[in-house]
């Protein structure tokens, strides 16, 4: 037998709690947001229970949200990078239903965090929605794992959420006027590994993260190459030294500090990476930069390698993408070099003609 209650939440808004009782069973509840979504769930669940299928009545009454994402965690070996973020969306999951046990986590549920996520503002501004999936994503793999590893779920509850639209790749680059007038900033900067870490950063596309958790062991200066252990797709990349930037290395390695492994290390605590955000925003606001972030540094390496003739698969490997995806925001910027390939082609096609 099952029924479906109308009830009214505490915000005005209605409610739908669906409850099942089948003779051998427990009884099973869930509340929705629309009755059509009530119903549903019934006939699904009402279907998985006489099939077998149905094991919300054994390990997913037994466990929790906050359960498991620590087992998830715990086993997941993420990278620092990695940590910094899916480690961050994770903890807020566990904030916001980390008590629930994960018999009743519907979309609903999940839903309500979502918008509330959307609604919220971060640093002062509204949190983008390709944030929010980021946050979603997170959560996604963690109930994909504990569905087709530990059989702690049938389904995952976010398998049909509607997922806010990622905006489209932010492509902010310095203009030469612009990256020149940064660079003197940032040259007569009082922080003297400032100009420095700027140029690591155009020259080579390092993630922040990247660059100021390098270590000396890391950077071989006779070979012209650093090693990137800790990547945010969790591989190591291997990154050229040329120009400029190795001559900077050079000098700094003249100097380097002994009490500490790090390139770049923190005027108080020599073993924690240095921390230039206060700088790095005096010399962008001295040069007049305005909407302009240090990420989008890597940015500029990518589209001042797009305006010389590189590839997007080019691109991608020099900044530690597997796909291309990442870069075809890139791909306008090549259109010379597209050009010269589709005059080529046609000379050779239709030359005769």
């Amino acid at each position: 037998m099952a029924t479906i209650t109308e009830r009214t939440a505490k915000d005005g808004t209605t409610r739908y709690r669906s409850e099942i009782r089948l003779k051998g069973y427990p009884t099973q509840s869930a509340t929705f947001k629309r009755k059509t979504d009530a119903k549903k769930w019934i006939q699904d669940t009402e279907s998985a229970i006489r099939e077998g299928r149905h094991f919300k009545t054994v390990e997913a009454k037994k466990h929790t949200v906050d359960e498991m994402i620590d087992r998830y965690l715990s086993g997941a070996k993420l990278t620092k990078v990695q940590d910094d973020h899916t480690g961050l969306h994770l903890r807020r999951w566990k904030e916001e239903i980390g008590y629930m046990l994960l018999a009743d986590v519907n979309a609903d549920a999940i839903t309500l965090i979502k918008e509330k996520l959307l609604n919220e503002e971060f640093r002062g501004k509204p949190r983008s929605p390709t944030t929010v999936l980021r946050y979603m994503a997170s959560l996604s793999t963690v109930f994909t794992t504990a569905v087709r590893d530990w059989a702690w779920l049938e389904d995952s509850p976010m398998k049909n959420i509607k997922k806010p639209t990622a905006a489209r790749g932010r492509v902010r680059f310095l203009s030469d006027a612009e990256r020149e007038r940064l660079l003197i900033a940032c040259k007569e900067s009082r922080n003297k590994q400032l100009y420095m870490c700027v140029i690591l950063a155009i020259s080579t596309g390092m993630r922040q993260a990247e660059l100021f958790g390098l270590k000396w062991a890391d950077v071989n200066l006779k070979e012209r190459y650093i090693i990137l252990h800790e990547t945010k797709n969790g591989e190591r990349r291997r990154v050229p030294l040329a120009g400029l930037v190795l001559e900077l290395l050079q000098e700094h390695a003249k100097v380097r500090r002994l009490d500490t492994p790090l390139l770049f290390p923190g005027i108080k605590n020599p073993l924690t990476p240095i921390d230039l955000q206060t700088p790095w925003e005096t010399a962008r606001k001295n040069a007049g930069i305005t909407d302009f972030t240090w990420h989008d540094l890597r940015h500029c390496t990518a589209s001042y390698l797009a305006m010389n003739g590189a590839s997007l698969a080019e691109i991608a490997e020099i900044l530690g993408h597997k796909t291309l995806s990442m870069v075809k925001r890139y791909a306008h910027l090549s259109d010379g070099h597209v050009s010269s390939v589709i005059e080529s082609m046609n000379a050779k096609i239709f030359g005769g003609v």
